[in-house]
């Protein structure tokens, strides 16, 4: 299980650097390609964008602070994990996607210049921050993870607890 979820973070990891080298050598000198459209409704461009910041560009220049909070959600992710590996396909999945997100642009902030994390998916469904396949990892994990919690979490603990009773009546009555 460790050497799948390792190799997981790994292959996701060099999809989103190798989507971002191919944005930095190809789309950059572009700048705006169109991607999903059907006839004249667009859907998404692919728009080069070099990101300072967060979310919608906030905290902005912010480079180390951003990599200090993105590797203490990661660690915090990996800790709960470790702490219910044993509950859920579902939680592994979701950890999987926020660490491989949060490691492509740590990447990104580490060593491009400026700290600049490369976006590159341009909604023009509605107006939308540009973003980048290791946001989505990040975004579809967080859903995850929250369903996880939700839904799956509270049901396992009102089994332990309903097996924990049962067992205690069975001590008693003996």
């Amino acid at each position: 299980m460790l050497i799948i979820f390792i190799l997981s973070i790994l292959g996701l990891v060099a999809a989103d650097q190798g989507i971002k080298y191919w944005a930095v050598h190809v789309l950059q000198e572009k700048g705006s390609i169109p991607f999903l459209h059907i006839g004249d409704f667009k859907i998404m461009d692919l728009t080069y964008l070099e990101n300072t910041g967060a979310v919608f560009g906030s905290f902005s220049g912010m480079k180390w602070f951003l990599i200090i909070i993105t590797t203490v959600l990661m660690a915090w992710c990996l800790y709960y994990f470790i702490r219910h590996k044993n509950r859920s396909k579902l939680l592994a999945i979701a950890v999987i996607l926020v660490i491989s997100g949060g490691i492509g642009n740590s990447i990104d902030r580490i060593f491009r210049a400026k700290g600049a994390v490369i976006d590159y998916f341009d909604l023009q469904l509605f107006d939308f921050a540009v973003f980048n396949f290791a946001d989505c990892c990040v975004v579809i994990g967080v859903i995850l993870f929250m369903i996880y919690v939700l839904f799956i979490e509270g049901k396992n603990e009102k089994k332990k607890s309903l097996v924990s009773e049962n067992k205690d009546k069975e001590d008693s009555s003996l």
